[in-house]
């Protein structure tokens, strides 16, 4: 995947993440948000076996990491 499709997938993440969480955060918060759940999303699904492709299999995966990063920023900055 290259490293357009990559940020635009974390973007669109950290954005469905954002509305998830009831947050309201900017473009470049998502985007981080976004990247770094993919990262997280990518690396738990790895652990537990799930095999995922393509752009809807990788958004589902980094948007549920992105997800994760936030409840776990959120219960770290004591919300």
């Amino acid at each position: 995947m290259g490293w357009l499709m990559f940020l635009l997938i974390g973007l669109i993440a950290g954005f469905i993440a954002e509305k998830v969480m009831k947050r309201n955060h900017g473009l470049i918060k998502n985007l981080v948000v976004g990247v770094v759940g993919a990262f997280v999303g990518g690396f738990l699904a790895q652990q537990v076996g799930i095999a995922y492709a393509g752009f809807v299999g990788t958004l589902i995966v980094a948007t549920v990491g992105a997800i994760i990063v936030l409840w776990l920023f959120a219960l770290l900055a004591g919300r």
